[in-house]
């Protein structure tokens, strides 16, 4: 069997229909409508004004220059371009134009979106482009008019280009990533003018898709040369194998010579961060997205290069190396992985879990094979059918396992006990019943002894399905929970990150009164349209990582 529909992105071939479910399709008329109208006028004004111009001029990103260096006893990554492989074709000449090769652009006309909610404001949209059409009639060669036809039909996506090429970095020439968040009208920008690694990866998977490799292979060999610093926080150093949250490229003066400068990269792994915690996902999306820049680029060199060997190795070794623990799953603190703020998430999330299937089973088929490698080999293999197991079986949640929690007894102590964790009915909260559908299910957010966290967590659920952690019917099922409550989940701007949000005294505790994660918003069941293209992914399980 092959590699799954839902994960063709990661095989180098673009999905030509990945939304199959007929509810997906609503998502133009509900969510991306007024997006479409607003950047298609803007795009005709814009073409009426600049018409004459070819091309546009990519402005490299100011990355915080201005930053002051950190102490001496911590060295930043230099510049050395005569050591680094260049990504030849990347910059013009110049540096003006944008160094991307022409890709395929998808058509989506305004006018196809469908009868609804949204009919008058479609009408208000028509008679405003007539209107503009009528202004440019009078042109005789029918330039303009042609272009404008041109133009209404060109889809968000151009926009979306336009927006990610302003955000990208450049490190001794040569793009490296993307920043976080671009937002020209904050002066505090605090740490979303840096590179994160979770963040870039649908940047990533986007250059790949548009068959821009260069950026990609740069983003991965940087960050694994981040990878070998010494880390350290009040004297004590974390585990060998740490990826950086995120990396900043800085100017200062050159060694020895006040006059000239150089670039540098500066990390953040964690000890510069809000809370201080380290980031336990971005070693395992480095490696996902290593084997997706492999799959879709037809280049094995650089996961079979030495230095990328063993960066793989020492995620693995930090991941798999024993603990206290009796569980497969990873056990961490608040805030080390998407949600980076205090959430009650602390313990085995599933997030986390979810990814770190995902990493085992690429760094199992990336890893080069040879004698240094048979005992990591072992115990993998040996995680990953723990851990599957665990998950499946442990973390799922419907209404029949709802009505068999209910009838639990507690306090069992026996090997051949049902209720292993020691769950007390009462614990389940009085939303689940009347939320939870008929048909559908999916996978608790957390689970340790004496506490299940019933809340849905997007994320963790959605990628259980893209990398196969969830069997074939609880990943249907998954998406039938998410096709009942779609209101619940996406409403008018997609997608919750979880449901539902953390209200009154329960937020006071659980968040310790954090203000920017108040009830539905942000961490706290905020909407977070980035997690659509994982929901379009896992419209395929039926195959997975696993085949």
């Amino acid at each position: 069997m092959g590699t799954s529909e839902a994960l063709q992105i990661f095989s180098g071939v673009i999905p030509r229909a990945l939304c199959s479910k007929p509810y997906l399709n609503n998502l133009d008329s509900t969510f991306s409508f007024k997006s479409q109208v607003k950047f298609a006028e803007k795009r005709v004004l814009r073409y009426m004004h600049l018409s004459k111009c070819s091309s546009r001029i990519l402005q490299e990103i100011e990355t915080g220059f201005s930053g002051k260096t950190k102490g001496n006893h911590r060295l930043l990554y230099r510049c050395k371009c005569q050591q680094a492989e260049s990504a030849s074709g990347m910059i013009p000449e110049g540096g003006n134009g944008a160094w991307f090769k022409d890709g395929a652009k998808i058509p989506k006309s305004i006018t196809s979106i469908q009868n609804g909610s949204n009919a008058s404001e479609f009408q208000d949209v028509q008679f405003a482009n007539q209107e503009i059409k009528s202004s440019v009639s009078n042109d005789t060669n029918g330039e303009v008019r042609d272009s404008f036809q041109k133009i209404s039909i060109e889809s968000i996506e151009d926009e979306a280009w336009d927006l990610l090429r302003e955000s990208i970095v450049y490190y001794c020439g040569s793009p490296v990533g993307t920043i976080a968040a671009r937002d020209p009208t904050c002066s505090n920008s605090l740490n979303y003018d840096q590179v994160f690694i979770r963040d870039f990866i649908p940047s990533g998977i986007a250059f790949l898709l548009k068959g821009e490799y260069d950026i990609v292979r740069n983003f991965i060999l940087h960050t694994l040369q981040l990878q070998s610093w010494e880390k350290t926080m009040d004297c004590h150093s974390p585990g060998q194998g740490l990826m950086p949250a995120s990396f900043k490229v800085r100017i200062v003066p050159l060694d020895g010579d006040d006059s000239a400068t150089e670039e540098v990269l500066d990390p953040d792994f964690g000890e510069a961060a809000i809370g201080r915690v380290a980031p336990v996902d971005s070693g395992l999306w480095w490696i996902i997205l290593l084997r997706a820049y492999g799959k879709c680029s037809g280049d094995p060199s650089v996961q079979e290069r030495v230095d990328v060997q063993t960066g793989i190795k020492m995620i693995l070794r930090l991941c798999l190396a024993d603990g206290f623990d009796m569980f497969p799953t990873l056990l961490v603190t608040d805030g080390s992985c998407m949600i980076d703020r205090r959430m009650g998430i602390h313990g085995h999330p599933l997030e986390i879990q979810a990814l770190f299937y995902s990493a085992l089973l690429c760094a199992r088929e990336m890893l080069a094979p040879e004698d240094g490698s048979a005992g990591l080999l072992r115990a993998l293999n040996n995680r990953l059918v723990a851990l599957s197991f665990h998950i499946r079986e442990y973390y799922w949640v419907d209404l029949r396992k709802l009505n068999e929690i209910y009838r639990y007894t507690t306090e069992e102590y026996s090997y051949d006990a049902v209720n292993k964790f020691n769950i007390y009915p009462d614990q389940i909260p009085s939303w689940l019943v009347e939320w939870i559908p008929n048909i559908g299910g999916y996978l608790l957010g957390n689970l340790q002894p004496a506490h299940m966290d019933f809340r849905f967590f997007s994320l963790g659920n959605l990628w259980s399905i893209v990398s196969g952690l969830a069997t074939i019917e609880q990943s249907h099922a998954i998406l039938d929970l998410i096709e009942s409550k779609w209101e619940d989940l996406v409403a008018d701007m997609p997608f919750k990150i979880c449901y539902p949000a953390l209200e009154g005294r329960e937020w006071q505790i659980i968040t310790g009164s954090d203000p920017k994660n108040t009830q539905w918003s942000y961490h706290n069941a905020g909407s977070w349209p980035t997690l659509l293209w994982q929901v379009c992914f896992s419209q395929s399980p039926d195959n997975s990582f696993t085949d």
